[in-house]
């Protein structure tokens, strides 16, 4: 008799499929386990590296401390109760010894960034650890894995421009005296051009993603970023500007600051500019750009001459930055205003003659010689309190949201002779023409400066210091490689 070879197979295929169920379940559990893991890491680097950013935009405030930036990362930190808190990560805690303030060498190097918040630091590192369950893979012997995050922040270095920014620079007969401090060492416009020199080299010409930024019209590369424009104190004739960039040993001719200020002269030395570096990665500025050739020249030599020849009076010359800042904004929208001013803050510019209350002759031809008022709006001077004069013009800008940088530059202890009513010094009227105290410098270390003339907020002084600090002022917190040293 044969055998039926065609018998039924039905037990085999329900033990193969019983089999295969098992390992594709458990395949489903480990993934789902392993899934759940990847998205909880996620969302914890993620609010590690908002608080590292939250605290190092806080430790670069005026007064910050450590407790108060401590305070902020723990605000934005996934413990409960805070910013970043996640139903996903209830066990979230801080790591012991963070947050960390760090002085890194490589964020001063790289971006210029001096260590000068709490603990002198210019960076924070945050580490954060959460308990997460586990589900499928509990069948292993674990019930829960830690996570960890760690993330670092440098307090400035990103970009947060564009900028439209007015140099104003004191080319007044005092920028000739010698600076003997061992931080300058040379004529005082020589030490405060290097320090217009290293702003230059810390802006954003054009975007970082270019390697190239192209070609220049009227100053400008097609996509700008940061743009500049130098003007100086007093002013010079519109036909002689050119004189003070074009290196061609002919002098410009200063004029008096005169009410109304002629429409022949100007204080604007070079237009807006973004021609200073070829690109945003660029190590050196271009020597072909006005701006350039006005503060380092193409030899070495700043092609900007300090003729003097009247008092000083520079209410006038911030209402002229501030008005070219606003036609400027209006073409780039999205970008803000800046003015850094380096002066030593004495107005001494005088009237030699009056009539029915006007100044007839001298430095202030036209002025008021009474009301000791300016005003912004018409440009309408006095021939008194000159000192206040130019903080009612730098309020006006700041009003305006203008940010305004007062470097304080040999500023004397006594001075602003126009100005009874009440009395101020020049280093309490740079002090006064910054929006803020945190935009207040003071090289009080120069030769002849008032050596009480000191910025609480910003501690650094020697001029190439404060330029590499503004500058670095000028960007945002960003994060940083947790290795950085």
């Amino acid at each position: 008799m044969k055998r039926n070879s065609q018998r039924p197979r039905r037990g085999q295929t329900l033990v193969f499929m019983a089999l295969t169920m098992t390992v594709l379940f458990g395949l489903t559990g480990l993934i789902f386990d392993y899934g759940m893991i990847y998205h909880d890491q996620d969302v914890l680097n993620a609010a590690t590296q908002a608080a590292a950013l939250a605290g190092a935009e806080a430790m670069a405030q005026a007064g910050a401390t450590s407790t108060s930036t401590n305070a902020v990362v723990t605000t934005y930190s996934s413990l409960s109760g805070d910013e970043n808190y996640s139903s996903f990560l209830s066990g979230a805690s801080m790591m012991s010894g963070y947050p960390k303030l760090l002085c890194l060498t490589t964020v001063t190097t790289v971006f210029g960034i001096q260590c000068y918040g709490p603990s002198s630091s210019n960076a924070i590192q945050v580490a954060q650890q959460a308990t997460v369950p586990l589900y499928f893979l509990r069948i292993f012997g674990s019930s829960s894995v830690t996570l960890t995050a760690k993330a670092t922040a440098a307090m400035k270095g990103a970009s947060a421009g564009p900028f439209n920014i007015a140099i104003i620079l004191d080319t007044t007969r005092s920028m000739t005296d010698t600076d003997t401090d061992s931080n300058c060492n040379s004529e005082r416009i020589t030490c405060a051009l290097a320090g217009i020199q290293i702003l230059l080299n810390s802006l954003a010409p054009c975007p970082s993603s270019l390697s190239s930024c192209g070609s220049v019209t009227n100053g400008n590369v097609a996509n700008s970023v940061d743009r500049a424009t130098l003007l100086a104190f007093p002013g010079v004739t519109t036909a002689t500007a050119i004189d003070d960039y074009n290196c061609g040993g002919t002098a410009p001719t200063t004029v008096a600051y005169a009410s109304p200020y002629p429409n022949s002269s100007t204080y604007q030395i070079v237009g807006f500019s973004s021609d200073y570096r070829t690109s945003d990665t660029a190590g050196s500025l271009n020597t072909s750009s006005k701006l350039v050739k006005a503060v380092e020249g193409t030899t070495g030599t700043p092609c900007i001459q300090v003729i003097g020849g009247f008092g000083t009076y520079y209410a006038q010359v911030i209402t002229a930055a501030q008005n070219y800042l606003v036609a400027e904004q209006a073409s780039f929208p999205n970008s803000k205003n800046v003015i850094i001013m380096v002066s030593d803050g004495d107005a001494t510019a005088t009237c030699s003659g009056s009539s029915h209350n006007v100044c007839t002759s001298g430095d202030m031809t036209g002025a008021s010689t009474t009301s000791g008022v300016y005003n912004p709006a018409t440009g309408a001077t006095s021939s008194i309190q000159e000192c206040h004069q130019a903080i009612t013009a730098a309020q006006a800008a700041a009003a305006a949201g203008t940010r305004i940088y007062a470097v304080a530059y040999g500023a004397e202890s006594a001075g602003c002779p126009t100005d009874t009513a009440p009395a101020i010094t020049p280093c309490q009227t740079m002090q006064q023409i910054a929006s803020s105290s945190a935009y207040f410098y003071s090289d009080y270390k120069a030769t002849g400066s008032d050596s009480a003339c000191v910025s609480a907020s910003q501690p650094v002084t020697a001029l190439n210091q404060i330029f590499q600090v503004i500058s670095g002022d000028l960007t945002i917190a960003r994060l940083v490689p947790n290795n950085t040293t």
